[in-house]
């Protein structure tokens, strides 16, 4: 029978793999219907192979978590099971990236097409709502491409829009500027390194943050370039980012076309490079939906809240003025006898 063998590291990770009365044990078991013996600091793992390699890639990740100086819940253990079963009912292949002790692998098939594509092409787009991994799995990548030198540099980009509140004057330097826009970027980085290793990177120019009307005249070599909040470029600044890339270069455009900050009439630079760029080889566009959020289980209650409302509204609310709800005539809105 194939079996699988882990060593654990010490009787504290024993524990924590484990859970309380070996009840992480036991869910992993159940749900693979694999044999799972643990004895002398080492888990034997028995039964199918291919069951046997989703229990070892379970662990594994039990591990991850542990290693990360996390304590190890019941949801986690529920996520990466359900993980393993979601990517085995959708055919698709696993990509995973190791990085910092780190296992990060996709929790969701649009996150494998994600990741797939970021393995697999220069230039990605990546369009969904809050929650679904976009900048973190791009963040994940560029950091494991510069640790294998595979890359020189990581630069990170946001477009310096306020989203709906004006913020005023904003003191320090560039990078204490541009700091608050780029936090989502920083937080990723953040849970991948620890902070003294950032700030050796970005005092080495290893990692640079910029704001998106610094990036003008630059051609970025041997670099990984992520562009977040994409949706908030206007068409100019979108083709000047585009042109940066250099040789040996990957680009990653992250957004949420539903969330545009622009002024009332701009048009989107990310809504319409997808469209201008599509079909050339080498450009990949992923569009995530509700079903890959991986927040909190509130965050998608949230988007789907928020998105019926603005459904009602567009009914309630005729797009063009005159225009009847029904789009049928140009007497106004109908009315309830």
């Amino acid at each position: 029978m194939p079996e699988v063998v882990i060593s654990l590291d010490g009787h504290s990770e024993e524990l924590a793999v484990y859970g309380s009365r070996d009840q992480n044990l036991r869910r992993i078991r159940d749900a693979l219907g694999v044999r799972v013996l643990a004895r002398h600091g080492e888990l034997k793992i028995e039964g199918d192979p291919d069951r046997v390699e989703q229990a070892r890639r379970i662990f594994e990740g039990l591990r991850s978590i542990h290693r990360g100086r996390k304590p190890i819940t019941v949801t986690d253990v529920s996520e990466l099971i359900d993980l393993e079963l979601a990517a085995e009912g959708a055919g698709l292949e696993s990509y995973e990236i190791r990085e910092g002790g780190k296992s990060v692998r996709p929790r969701s098939p649009g996150q494998s097409r994600y990741l797939e594509a970021l393995f697999k092409n220069e230039l990605v787009f990546c369009v969904g709502p809050a929650g679904t991994g976009k900048t973190y799995l791009a963040v994940a990548l560029a950091v494991s491409l510069l640790r294998k030198n595979r890359i020189k540099r990581i630069v990170l980009v946001r477009p310096a829009v306020e989203a709906g509140e004006h913020l005023g004057f904003l003191p320090g330097n560039l990078e204490e500027k541009i700091n608050p826009y780029l936090r989502p970027l920083l937080d990723a980085l953040h849970d991948l390194m620890d902070y003294d290793q950032i700030r050796r990177y970005m005092d080495g120019d290893l990692i640079e943050i910029a704001p998106l009307a610094y990036m003008r005249g630059r051609t970025l070599n041997d670099a990984a370039i992520i562009l977040d909040e994409g949706q908030n470029t206007t068409v100019p600044q979108m083709k000047m980012f585009l042109t940066r890339m250099g040789q040996n270069a990957r680009i990653v455009v992250t957004g949420d076309i539903t969330q545009v900050d622009l002024p009332r009439g701009t048009q989107s630079g990310l809504a319409d490079a997808i469209d201008r760029l599509r079909g050339i080889a080498g450009v990949a566009t992923v569009f995530l939906d509700r079903s890959d959020i991986v927040r909190h289980p509130l965050v998608q209650s949230i988007v789907d809240a928020y998105e019926a409302a603005e459904r009602d509204v567009a009914l309630d609310f005729p797009l063009d003025p005159g225009e009847s709800r029904a789009g049928r005539d140009d007497k106004g809105p109908e009315t309830t006898p």
